[in-house]
């Protein structure tokens, strides 16, 4: 999953950047809504993790202008605020779910799976594309009835994969959601972990077509059960 964590205190964004990052997850880190906006011109996120209080104004209107631009891209708003108001002024603007500080950051990883998954239709943490079975929140892949480990980048890359069927994904989008706008890996690096995937996919249902110019597409095998 790809997240842009948007929040100016540094121990707070420091803290979701490390317990994401560990749970194999790129982000990138916008302490401004000037470098939000940024950040979104730039690339696509799964998610953002919105504080409210930001140094050049309120997150809301961040969230405002994201909504009126047509973009669903799923919202955690993070607050110090208790009025109930405010959380409802969140919601009404498009916020996909809220949470107050302090909060646990077991629980804000909970609710981020939770609206990532609405976007995508999946109502559970289990995503199947014909024999290949692959359960995002225990970060968890098998084929047929055997397990198939992964690295983080791979498992990264398959996420991707599996929640964008038959779509295609870009090298250039491929490289952020591995490495984040401010990786150094080249753009080869990519290729390689495709590679990887594919022969730890031998025995899959999932192919992974290779469109010079354009990117990559993952199908399910003809005749697979989808």
């Amino acid at each position: 999953m790809r997240l842009l964590v948007v929040e100016d205190t540094e121990d707070v964004a420091e803290a979701i950047l490390s317990h994401f990052g560990r749970a194999g997850h790129s982000c990138d880190h916008a302490a401004t809504m000037a470098d939000a906006e940024h950040f979104v011109s730039l690339d696509a996120h799964d998610l953002v993790i919105l504080d409210i209080n930001l140094p050049d104004g309120s997150g809301l209107s961040f969230l405002k202008r994201l909504r009126a631009r047509q973009n669903g891209i799923p919202v955690v708003v993070l607050t110090a605020r208790l009025r109930i108001d405010d959380k409802v002024d969140a919601l009404d603007l498009g916020a996909d779910d809220y949470l107050v500080k302090p909060f646990d950051l077991r629980e804000l990883e909970a609710r981020a799976r939770a609206v990532t998954r609405r976007k995508h239709g999946a109502s559970e943490a289990l995503v199947t594309a014909g024999n290949v079975r692959c359960n995002l929140a225990a970060r968890s892949v098998t084929v047929g009835e055997a397990t198939v480990e992964l690295t983080r980048r791979e498992f990264i890359l398959l996420e991707a994969f599996i929640t964008n069927l038959d779509r295609v994904l870009g090298k250039d989008e491929l490289h952020s959601r591995l490495y984040g706008l401010t990786g150094d890996a080249g753009l080869n690096a990519v290729e390689v972990y495709v590679a990887r995937l594919r022969k730890k996919l031998a025995e899959g249902d999932i192919e992974i077509a290779t469109l010079r110019g354009l990117g990559y597409r993952a199908v399910v095998r003809a005749g697979a059960p989808h």
